[in-house]
């Protein structure tokens, strides 16, 4: 892996290295909110579930950012446009530590998502679009890791600081990613697929669409797949610090120290896939981690001790993440030149849509139940890793295509 990144030139390693920490960063402001649910809901007087709709109001927002910034991307390039969404989401997220009421607090989420949305993509593209075809697959599994590596500064982040500064606090700190945006201006050069012309570039919003629309087979697939892919991971991750907290009333510290752990877990599978999948194929790579997760789910979700769902957790982080490693280097495969900087962050995006109520429901049907939040992740996770099985097992790979 050192030598695989050490072979990189400059350029390659600098591109890289903007698109792994725009994700890392985007993720951990989308992980302050998701730690912060219960103690929003104490401050403003209401429960988890309608603290919750954040979630679903910055997953549903997320595909209109992702077409947005993904035009501008291929008209303006990617590097500039990633800047401004870097400085974008930070900037939202640090207003949203002075949010008065919920009301409010929802109406900046949404805007969150929006920013959100635009950065997977554009990052990607600009990544993928300048490292070599060769070692794609490890290179993928690291960038998909980013957001990994967001959530477990977000964690580190709770576990020593929420009991100091509190979410308000938590929020403020979310606002210091829009330094990234001065090294992507001074370090990071534009892809030179888009530089070249080989992507549209300057194509105008009615002639990106037209490639869209031929594309249309590809992107409802992609769009379905990703649906799937974002149940496996949000529907594992987003209420497991409230299942935590709630059904077995770990303190702070308590659940950022298991969060710490099992994104450990969740780092090191998205860096294994990954690199498999140069071996295995996408496909094959990404059913082995879904069915590996099933066997885990009873430790992972009926385990009754702080270690026992340390380790429940870090397999089951090992494998969901495992398998998202594989993401941005089989969707930019799948993807035509002429949309690739839409496509895939579009269907990623459209797939999160989809998925965008997961939270609220969940966290309801706990509620319902007793507050037995194992139960309902549990359910969540046997269903969703068979679909995304035969979701896989269904369709096309183009694995270590020329881009």
């Amino acid at each position: 892996m050192i030598s695989a990144f050490t072979s990189l030139t400059r350029a390659q390693r600098n591109a890289f290295l903007a698109a792994l920490s725009g994700w890392s960063l985007d993720a951990f402001d989308f992980f302050v909110f998701i730690f912060s649910l219960k103690a929003i809901g104490t401050e403003f007087h209401t429960d988890v579930a309608s603290v919750a709709e954040g979630i679903f109001l910055t997953l549903a927002f997320r595909p209109v950012g992702a077409l947005v910034f993904g035009w501008l991307a291929e008209k303006y390039g990617r590097r500039p446009v990633l800047m401004w969404n870097v400085l974008s989401f930070s900037l939202i997220e640090f207003a949203s530590a002075f949010a008065p009421n919920l009301a409010t607090l929802l109406a900046l989420r949404a805007l969150f998502g929006f920013a959100m949305g635009g950065e997977w993509g554009v990052g990607a593209a600009l990544a993928l679009e300048t490292l070599p075809a060769r070692g794609r697959g490890l290179f993928s599994g690291l960038l998909q890791e980013g957001y990994v590596i967001g959530y477990l500064l977000a964690s580190v982040a709770f576990a020593v600081l929420f009991v100091h500064i509190g979410w308000r606090g938590m929020f403020m700190v979310g606002g210091a990613p829009a330094l990234l945006a001065f090294y992507i201006g001074s370090r990071v050069e534009e892809s030179p697929t888009w530089s070249a012309g080989a992507a549209p570039g300057r194509a105008s919003m009615r002639e990106i669409w037209g490639a869209v629309r031929n594309y249309l087979p590809t992107l409802l697939f992609l769009v379905a797949l990703m649906a799937a892919f974002n149940a496996f991971s949000h529907g594992s991750q987003d209420l497991y610090p409230t299942f935590l907290q709630v059904q077995h009333g770990f303190s702070a510290a308590a659940t950022g120290t298991i969060a710490i752990v099992m994104n450990c877990g969740a780092l090191l599978g998205g860096i294994f896939f990954g690199a498999l999948s140069e071996r295995l194929g996408r496909r094959r790579a990404i059913v082995l981690a879904a069915a590996l997760a099933l066997p885990i789910v009873p430790l992972w979700a009926y385990s009754h001790t702080a270690v026992m769902l340390a380790a429940g957790g870090f397999l089951m982080q090992f494998m969901i993440q495992g398998a998202w490693g594989i993401v941005p280097a089989h969707l930019t495969e799948l993807s035509p030149p002429s949309v690739r900087a839409i496509l895939p962050g579009f269907a990623y995006q459209l797939g999160n849509l989809a998925m965008a109520k997961m939270g609220p429901f969940q966290a309801g049907l706990a509620e319902s139940h007793g507050g037995n939040y194992g139960r309902v992740l549990a359910g969540t996770i046997v269903a969703v890793a068979v679909a995304l099985i035969v979701l896989t097992l269904l369709g096309p790979e183009a694995r270590a295509k020329a881009l």
